[in-house]
């Protein structure tokens, strides 16, 4: 049986050199883990967490699926969330997309894909609700990254309205969801300038917000 040796021999490499550099740094890394951020992310092999953002292991909780969703009925997700915002009390919860996402063209172009045609069905009903804008858009290329950027926008609104979000702000426990968009192309991270602290803020928001 092939074991993957050269990803053990990676590994082996990966965990000195961390070691060189911090010394002591697995030993305390042991101890517990204590981030501040929770990324829920697209489980796309071009978009690591991690490095994306400089963060060692240890200070980024990370939440990972085909195209960066947030259902209300995934009991992983909550379970996350709720495991970041109740018991390491994350003070920041980033939602990032990517452009080019191939989930989220994938619920534009409505080809039968099998099982993760359901998965995408809220993608495929935000590109409804939205198509006179996106189909404006000149290439296939602007309209999937437009989406992207709705999307984002999406499930930043899905991650505040959870129990574990409002509980959170109820209880007056500091809290920030933040919607960003990775672009595979320069490496760099766009803020879509939608960030939700409270309830009020909320509130204010939605007034002039629909998806």
């Amino acid at each position: 049986m092939k074991t993957l040796s050269h990803l053990f021999k990676k590994n082996t490499e990966w965990a000195e050199e961390i070691e060189k550099e911090h010394p002591g740094f697995f030993t305390q890394l042991v101890k517990q883990q204590n981030p501040e951020y929770l990324w829920i992310g697209c489980a796309d092999s071009r978009v690591p967490a991690n490095e994306i953002v400089g963060l060692m292991p240890g200070e980024l909780f990370v939440h990972r699926n085909v195209a960066n969703l947030v259902n209300h009925t995934d009991l992983n997700l909550l379970s996350v969330l709720q495991y970041a915002v109740d018991v390491l009390h994350v003070k920041h919860v980033m939602v990032v997309g990517h452009y080019g996402c191939g989930g989220v063209r994938a619920a534009m172009e409505d080809k039968p894909l099998g099982l993760i045609d359901n998965w995408l069905r809220q993608v495929r009903e935000l590109y409804l609700r939205n198509r006179t804008e996106v189909d404006g858009l000149p290439t296939m290329h602007e309209r999937v990254n437009r989406l992207c950027e709705l999307n984002v926008q999406r499930q930043v609104m899905n991650v505040v309205h959870t129990t574990v979000v409002q509980e959170a702000w109820r209880r007056g426990q500091p809290l920030s969801v933040h919607g960003w968009v990775y672009a595979l192309g320069d490496g760099l991270l766009r803020d879509m300038k939608l960030t939700v602290s409270s309830t009020q803020e909320l509130e204010v928001m939605e007034k002039d917000f629909y998806l």
